[in-house]
């Protein structure tokens, strides 16, 4: 009787180191496989940011040369209106754009307004590359 049951917790000894090992392998797998996944999530990491830092340096560039464009535009309107004012018997150069919108020819312009030719010119291909891009 001794016999049997010593065989039998033998059997069940066998079964659970076998058991065992069967989870030590799978562990293992799992290790590795984790490893891997591990591995491509730090690699996209990687390439996200390199992503990000390109894209943040690209804003940064953009926000310093908005600015310098800012600087440069912001007196614009003040010089406007000083040469809207140094010759206040001729239509400004507003109302000049305004006749553009209008239909009014280059020979027009000088005409109506006092314009010179080149002038005139000017101010019809500025209305001309505004309505392009508009």
């Amino acid at each position: 009787m001794i016999w049997i049951a010593l065989a039998v917790l033998g059997v069940a000894c066998a079964a659970l180191a076998g058991a065992c090992l069967w989870l030590a392998k799978r562990f293992r797998l799992e290790v590795e496989a984790q490893a891997r996944r591990d591995a491509l999530r730090d690699l996209r990491i990687k390439e996200l940011s390199k992503r990000l830092d390109a894209y943040l340096s690209g804003s940064i560039r953009m926000g310093e040369e908005l600015h310098e464009l800012r600087q440069v535009v912001a007196p614009l309107p003040d010089k406007l209106n000083q040469i809207e004012q140094r010759d206040p018997t001729s239509l400004s150069f507003t109302q000049a754009a305004r006749l553009v919108g209008l239909g009014a020819s280059v020979a027009d312009l000088t005409h109506a307004c006092g314009l010179t030719t080149a002038e005139a010119e000017l101010v019809s291909k500025l209305h001309q590359a505004q309505r392009d891009r508009g």
